[in-house]
């Protein structure tokens, strides 16, 4: 293709001597064996344009094989950053005025897995949050329901420095699907979990990635997704219709006709809509937090996004009452 002028794998665009062999025009690609890496490593980045919240990878890879999922293929197995890495480079935004850092990666919650099970992923909150005092809001990235322990459950309760936004990949709320999917969660895991958080920490609020017209999901197993959003009572919702991968298991299944597959996309991404109107309905009269991301516009705890009636320095905190909403988000007035 005479557009690309290179290919660099997930491993090699991370080291400076690839660049240096392609500057020699030598060589246009370099690509190895993603899954003979085993390290993962998080570059440290002292500033991102703009913005007031730093992401922060602690894990890359995946070691599990859901039937839909090609990444582990780009991204290897399950590596985790090393936990002084990571720290110095939450130290380094948070020095640089960062208000608010998101730990990311492939699969959060498998962190600490290779490193001969000394840490996981609660026990590396809590050194991030004793380590760096300064940092006041730490957001976690999407995490898998079947490695949510009562570690996290507590740290969610009790660490008030954790934004109360829980992102999960759930994928569906049809137990065969989960199954075929090769998912390790059922329904009733996801329910329990939600109601646990939910019970210690009322506040919180819920998103989560589904997918619509798995292979052989059939009208009422899509209809158990639709009442898993309500019974979980879920505010965003990341709604993928289903679309094949190459080399995969759910490549080679019964597929679902794709009118179906964009009509149930579309009642998802709806129900979306309408729990998060319920959502902005019930903050309206209540004092929320919000920062400021963008000169007018920020957002709540809870991630929604807030339209501001006039402009204010990226990264302040403000005190908002909501008196209602607009085509961005919320709207409401500032008070001390």
């Amino acid at each position: 293709m005479e557009e690309i002028d290179s290919i660099l794998g997930n491993k090699e665009k991370l080291n400076s001597s690839t660049y240096l062999a392609l500057s020699s025009k030598k060589t246009i690609a370099m690509v190895s064996d993603i899954f003979e890496e085993k390290r993962a490593y998080s570059p440290i980045i002292e500033k991102i344009e703009n913005k007031i919240r730093g992401f922060v990878q602690i894990q890359n890879g995946c070691d599990h094989r859901c039937t839909f999922c090609i990444i582990p293929y780009g991204r290897g197995n399950s590596r985790s950053v090393l936990p002084e890495e990571i720290i110095n480079q939450i130290i380094t935004l948070v020095n640089k005025d960062y208000k608010e850092i998101v730990l990311t990666g492939v699969d959060l919650t498998s962190y600490g897995d290779d490193l001969n099970k000394k840490l996981n992923l609660a026990k590396l909150i809590k050194l991030i949050l004793k380590s760096i005092p300064d940092l006041k809001r730490l957001r976690l990235s999407s995490l898998d329901v079947a490695e949510i322990n009562s570690e996290i459950i507590n740290l969610i309760e009790k660490e008030k420095r954790i934004l109360p936004h829980i992102h999960l990949s759930l994928q569906s709320g049809d137990n065969m699907i989960l199954k075929r999917m090769k998912r390790r969660h059922s329904r009733e895991d996801a329910i329990k979990i939600v109601k646990q958080i939910r019970s210690m920490r009322p506040e919180t609020i819920f998103g989560a990635d589904l997918i619509a017209g798995f292979p052989t999901e059939t009208e009422e197993m899509f209809l158990n997704t639709v009442k898993l959003v309500d019974e979980c009572n879920l505010t965003f919702l990341h709604v993928f219709p289903f679309s094949p991968r190459t080399g995969t298991p759910a490549a080679r299944m019964p597929q679902v006709d794709k009118k179906i597959i964009k009509q149930r996309a579309k009642i998802l991404r709806n129900l979306g809509e309408k729990k998060l109107t319920e959502h902005f309905n019930k903050l309206k009269n209540k004092k929320i937090n919000v920062i400021v991301e963008n000169s007018n516009k920020g957002r709540t705890d809870g991630f929604a996004k807030v339209s501001l009636s006039r402009d204010y320095p990226n990264g302040q905190m403000l005190n908002m009452i909501v008196t209602g909403k607009n085509e961005f988000g919320l709207t409401g007035k500032v008070v001390a």
